[in-house]
């Protein structure tokens, strides 16, 4: 009796529901907890509230609920019906559990306190449970935290494409800038995310109009979607990228040059990486190399000027540096950085734009690492949907208080 008092204190159960007893399988290292209510028992309608509905029927149900140290314990119950003069027969819901759900708050709990810090499959072993039950878990709770979302606040964006998975399969992450949350995460990189983030934004109390600024790369799908369907919001192209452009202006120079300079063989990174990052040995390679006449050194020249025009004190000051530098990089005979530099024109005025807003995707790049981190760790995940949902979990800032 005893026992039954501690489990029932454990449970927190409460009037009409009672323990009514347990048993314990030592070789299969399983506790079962029966719970029962007073026969007497009126229960409120589970549809309209009515109160003292009297119990029409009873249908048994079991919940795996936290293990009893080592052993895997479940609760079984006969889960009551009620008879409503307005609703007719209804199934009661219990203290313990969700609807649907086939175990107990607290073990869904325990589950959504592991899986942002492991593998699902991983958090499936500890368990002891397949790792498919385990998603519906979490997709039950992310998409209840999504439901609850206010956005109605959200004035700047930015967002950007990473990998699904190996090949060309993607999602767009849609990031607030102001609190580097992800709002919203779409399948594939075209225009169409763009729009289906205004849709998701206004499902949730925001107003595609109010939003005011938007950071992104050069991609021309991001471009008409920001166009078409956030159409208050000016652009700012992320430097991140900007940079990158010319970057890959320069490795392109290195690769025409190495066939017939043989001394430019396994540099790339050295010219890849800013002048502060070098290791010792990259920096003698540049050092040594700089004086040879090389056109990749002049290219390199190039990408460490154009990261200045970061540094200029003022948007004026910036255009003044930028269009030296365009003459400069498209006078050089170097017909990647001349591609380069006519690419930088194209996207001139949200490019400057930046020394307006100091806006960039850093935030994203960081929560972009986090969620490679993730995948690499589970070796990729069987969907895009539960892609996304692990997104959501780690970096959506989600409310994750369990639901009924």
């Amino acid at each position: 009796m005893r026992d039954l008092e501690t489990f029932q204190a454990a449970l927190g159960l409460k009037e009409p529901w009672f323990v009514a007893g347990s048993r314990f399988d030592a070789a299969a290292k399983r506790l079962d907890i029966d719970i029962a209510f007073d026969k007497q028992a009126l229960f409120p309608c589970p549809s309209c509230g009515a109160a003292d509905c009297p119990v029409y029927d009873a249908r048994p149900l079991t919940w795996r609920h936290l293990n009893f140290w080592q052993h895997q314990t479940y609760l079984n119950a006969r889960v009551p019906r009620v008879r409503c003069e307005a609703c007719g027969v209804r199934k009661v819901s219990v203290p313990w559990a969700r609807e649907g759900s086939g175990f107990t708050l607290l073990f869904e709990a325990h589950v959504m306190a592991l899986v942002p810090a492991m593998p699902v499959a991983a958090a499936a072993r500890m368990v002891g449970e397949h790792d498919t039950r385990l998603w519906r878990i979490i997709h039950h709770y992310v998409d209840a935290a999504r439901a609850r979302a206010d956005h109605s606040g959200i004035t700047r964006v930015a967002f950007d494409e990473t990998a699904a998975r190996r090949g060309h399969d993607y999602v767009s992450l849609f990031v607030n800038l102001d609190h580097a949350q992800v709002l919203f995460v779409a399948d594939g990189k075209d225009a169409a995310t763009v729009s289906a983030f205004a849709d998701d934004l206004t499902g949730h109390g925001g107003d595609p109009t109010k939003v005011a600024e938007v950071c992104i790369d050069m991609s021309s799908a991001f471009i008409k979607g920001t166009t078409a369907h956030l159409p208050e919001a000016e652009i700012t192209f992320d430097k991140f990228h900007a940079v990158k452009i010319v970057n890959d202006a320069v490795d392109a120079v290195r690769r025409e040059e190495q066939t017939s300079r043989p001394e430019l063989k396994r540099t790339r990174y050295a010219w890849l990486r800013n002048e502060s990052s070098l290791s010792t040995g990259q920096r003698e390679t540049i050092e040594s190399l700089s004086h040879c006449n090389l056109k990749t050194a002049r290219a390199y020249q190039i990408r460490l000027t154009f990261q200045a025009l970061y540094q200029q004190p003022s948007r004026q000051d910036a255009e003044t540096f930028l269009k030296k530098w365009h003459f400069w990089a498209t006078h050089s005979r170097l017909q990647p950085v001349i591609d380069a530099a006519k690419t930088i024109k194209r996207h001139w005025d949200a490019i400057l734009r930046w020394h307006d807003t100091h806006i960039a995707n850093g935030i994203l790049e960081g929560i972009n690492s986090l969620v490679q981190a993730a995948k690499a760790k589970a070796r990729g995940y069987r969907s895009s949907h539960n892609l996304k949902a692990m997104i959501y979990l780690i970096a959506g800032k989600l409310d994750l208080l369990p639901s009924t």
